[in-house]
């Protein structure tokens, strides 16, 4: 017969064979393990709570090695979707008024937004981006912001404590936000906290949130949450989005546009 293992002993089995392989199916533990699909959950789920891995559909990987992977310095991200970042960068800034006060969260979709202002002449633009600043400044006609911080260099962006209390002088028209991980039921999360807690504060900040991100941020997770999706106003994405995703997004009554990656 069969050894039947305690939860503990599970769990710590778990961990192992995240540790070795980076990636566990709920499918292949109900095997292994002779237990139900239900105390298989459990297990992960708390072992979530304690931030020893982070679930995903049909099993969990390793939360070490997950960052590692999300965390991709600025000139890999560009690298990314460029074609879907340009055209629902360019999108992005038709939505902007003149005389408007917006912000442009770091990264390389809003940095597309920042490419796409000469039609405005009046701007009040604050910004963590430092690569976003550099692009304003060309323009020689915006008030731009920048929020000061510790500088983090995979981003080339401003985070902490110094960054939010700024935000808490403002109130925004528009919130540009990037989003580097989104799902139906947890809402917009990024690989690092610093990050999740500043955009946070933009949030709190601005009367518009406006994600902008390419369609293979859809069903992710990534380690630090920022918000649930009742704190976003409207997504701007591209047409890898699916059907399913789009009709869960209109019965939460966020506006979406999508722009059309084929015929822009």
């Amino acid at each position: 017969m069969k050894r039947k293992y305690t939860s503990k002993e599970r769990k710590s089995l778990l961990l192992e064979m995240l540790r070795n392989n980076n990636k566990i199916l709920i499918t292949d533990l109900v095997r292994i393990f002779e237990v139900s699909e239900v105390s298989i959950r459990k297990d992960l789920e708390d072992l979530e709570e304690k931030k020893l891995l982070l679930r995903v559909k049909g099993g969990a990987v390793n939360i070490h090695q997950l960052n590692d992977m999300d965390d991709l310095s600025i000139d890999r991200k560009q690298l990314k979707n460029a074609r879907e970042k340009q055209l629902i960068g360019k999108y992005a800034a038709s939505l902007i008024k003149e005389n408007e006060t917006i912000i442009l969260d770091s990264g390389t979709t809003t940095l597309e937004i920042a490419k796409n202002l000469a039609k405005y002449n009046n701007l009040t633009i604050i910004t963590n981006g430092l690569n976003i600043a550099m692009a304003l400044a060309g323009y020689n006609r915006f008030s731009v912001i920048v929020l000061g911080g510790n500088m983090r260099s995979v981003s080339i962006s401003t985070v902490g404590m110094l960054a939010e209390s700024c935000l808490r002088n403002f109130y925004c028209d528009k919130l540009f936000l990037g989003v580097d991980s989104f799902n139906i039921e947890r809402g917009i999360s990024t690989p690092n906290i610093e990050e999740a807690s500043l955009n946070q504060a933009m949030i709190s900040a601005a009367k518009e949130v406006i994600a902008v991100f390419d369609s293979s941020k859809f069903e992710k997770r990534s380690f630090a949450f920022i918000a649930s999706l009742d704190k976003i106003n409207t997504i701007i994405t591209d047409s890898g989005i699916s059907e399913e995703i789009r009709e869960h997004i209109e019965r939460k009554g966020i506006k979406l546009h999508i722009v059309d990656i084929d015929n822009p």
